[in-house]
């Protein structure tokens, strides 16, 4: 049998896609220990033992001064954000990508400035939004919401304009206004491509909110990181980095598995990632 029509079965897809993780741990321990081995205080790559005991002094005991588990105070912080931030920029995307996905004026009227302002890199708004929306959470929401929807917009824009055009011609050979049209035919298809969409803008979101809680904030994940940095903290900074990352992955998983379970019907023709 050819390699290209091999499929490893359920638990050995599992072994290998945790085959990599492992590598990975491993090659950082060994790295630590002879680090470690030449300088026992080196705080460039600190032992699994002494990240696992910074991790569960901020999980699990309260911080002297304010009482809070600092972890969860923390990873609270930054999803309350983003969850703002993403459903915003999914409420402009929605109303936009369908302007311009259904109607040929809205398209002349929109396309060229989403186009256009997408190509900002939101990182360079910040000031801005400091300065006109405080250093409150108006901004870090703001920069989420901007640095997304851009990306979003012309995702649904391009999944409505991928509608076949068949349907939109029977629909209107059948007497379907183009309310109805929207409604019936092309709004049913778009929250599916909605639901890839936030997807793919959870990664920039990300990067957004932890800049804007690196600059400007007393807690979330991006705060913790850049304060501890000033004390080499990599015992504290690269767990959080971990935990950032699984909540990313969990984050996309649960949508993923929201849009199969609620759209099957947008899945049949593969697996969706």
């Amino acid at each position: 049998m050819r390699l290209i029509n091999r499929h490893p079965s359920r638990g050995l897809g599992a072994a290998l896609g945790a085959l990599p993780f492992a590598a990975a741990l491993g090659a950082y321990a060994i790295a630590s220990a002879i680090r470690r081995a030449d300088n026992p205080q080196d705080k460039l790559l600190p032992s699994l033992s002494a990240m696992g005991e910074a991790m569960y002094d901020l999980a699990f005991v309260p911080d002297r001064r304010t009482g809070d588990l600092i972890l969860w105070s923390d990873t609270l912080a930054s999803l309350e954000r983003l969850a703002l931030g993403i459903a915003i920029a999914a409420a402009l995307a929605v109303v936009f990508g369908a302007l311009i996905g259904i109607l040929p004026i809205g398209r002349a009227l929109f396309s060229p400035f989403v186009a256009a302002f997408s190509l900002i890199p939101p990182i360079t708004i910040l000031p801005i939004l400091f300065i006109i929306l405080g250093l409150g959470e108006a901004a870090k929401v703001g920069l989420v919401a901007i640095g997304t929807a851009p990306l979003m917009i012309r995702a649904l824009a391009q999944g409505v304009l991928d509608i076949p055009r068949e349907e939109i011609v029977k629909a209107q050979t059948l007497g379907a206004t183009t309310w109805q049209i929207a409604v019936r035919v092309v709004f049913p298809q778009l929250w599916p491509r909605l639901v890839t969409a936030i997807r793919l803008g959870l990664v920039p979101a990300w990067i957004f909110l932890i800049s804007a809680e690196a600059i400007a904030s007393t807690d979330g994940l991006g705060y913790r990181i850049f304060l501890v940095r000033r004390y080499l903290a990599m015992d504290v900074i690269l767990p959080y980095v971990v935990w950032i990352t699984l909540l990313a992955y969990l984050v996309d998983r649960a949508l993923a598995l929201l849009s199969r379970r609620l759209f099957a019907w947008a899945h049949l023709s593969g697996e969706a990632l």
